[in-house]
Order: structure tokens, then C-alpha cells, then sequence
């Protein structure tokens, strides 16, 4: 009965308190809208609850993490050696489609997550309904090599993370 009225109490209980601290005053009025408010605003969240999604191997999520900080090191000193100049050869920035085995949401998000927070990376677009991914990469060398980066490094692990 108690989760109909108030589907998140803790949200409630804060914009109540957020709502009268904000007024800067305890009339009746301000005290009656701060109500209504932390009645109805979680009732709209409701329709925003995620799916229940448990982790499925910690340590998958710890080589991940690992994996993850190296590389953006990594990134980091190839980004800075291409914008200081340091590199004589000529740069060549492109486009790959990587093609994506991974359909879950969180995993997805994760992994936008990963590539966009690398340095010299980002998430372009994915095309759900052919699983892949277009990637702009900084340094484009070899793309092969960036398609097995991702699926053999992060995709195989997400794998294991969000079946």
C-alpha cells in the first residue's frame, strides 16, 4: 500500500525538505506544495525505473575497469604526442563500423561510455537493427585492429557482464 503512494520514499522525503528549504519559509502554502510535489514527482519517476540488471561476473568488471584505465593512459600520451607535434609521420583521422554482438541496453551504454571517455574516440552511432557501431578514431592506422580492440577487449567482457 505504501510503495502505490510513495513508489521512492527517500525521493520524496528530499524534494519536501529541498521544496521548504528553497521557499525559505513553513507557511501552510509552502508546506502544502512541497507535499504535493513529493507525492507527484515520484509518481512520474516510476515510468523511468530501469529493468532490474545485475552484474553477472565481478571480476569481468574489475578487468574491465583495469583495462579501461590503461587505455585511457594510453590514449591520453598518443592524443597529447599528436596535438604537441611529436609525431612525424602524417596523422589519418576515419570512420569504422564495427560490428557489435552485444544487444544489451547497459551493456551498450557502457561500452559508449568507454569509447567516448578514451582520447582519440568516439561514439558516432548504432544501428540497432544491423548491431553496428560507427567509430571515429584520431590516429586511424590499421582498422582491423581498432574492430578487434573492441570486440576482443571490451565486447567479450560486457559479454560476460550483461549477458
Amino acid at each position: 500500500m505504501i510503495r502505490a503512494l510513495l513508489p521512492h520514499p527517500l525521493l520524496a522525503l528530499g524534494l519536501f525538505a529541498t521544496w521548504l528549504l528553497l521557499s525559505g519559509s513553513i507557511s501552510a502554502g509552502d508546506v502544502l506544495l512541497a507535499l504535493v510535489a513529493a507525492l507527484a514527482i515520484p509518481q512520474v519517476m516510476r515510468g523511468l525505473e530501469p529493468d532490474r540488471s545485475g552484474v553477472r561476473s565481478p571480476g569481468a568488471v574489475l578487468r574491465l575497469a583495469s583495462y579501461f584505465a590503461v587505455d585511457v593512459v594510453r590514449s591520453n600520451y598518443a592524443v597529447a604526442t599528436i596535438i604537441l607535434g611529436r609525431r612525424k609521420r602524417q596523422r589519418v583521422s576515419g570512420f569504422i563500423h564495427v560490428p557489435l554482438d552485444l544487444g544489451n541496453r547497459y551493456g551498450l551504454a557502457v561500452l559508449a561510455i568507454i569509447v567516448t571517455s578514451t582520447p582519440g574516440t568516439l561514439w558516432v552511432q548504432y544501428d540497432r537493427p544491423s548491431g553496428r557501431l560507427l567509430l571515429h578514431v584520431l590516429d586511424l592506422v590499421e582498422e582491423q585492429d581498432w574492430i578487434d580492440l573492441i570486440k576482443g577487449r571490451y565486447e567479450r567482457l560486457l559479454l560476460e557482464i550483461f549477458p
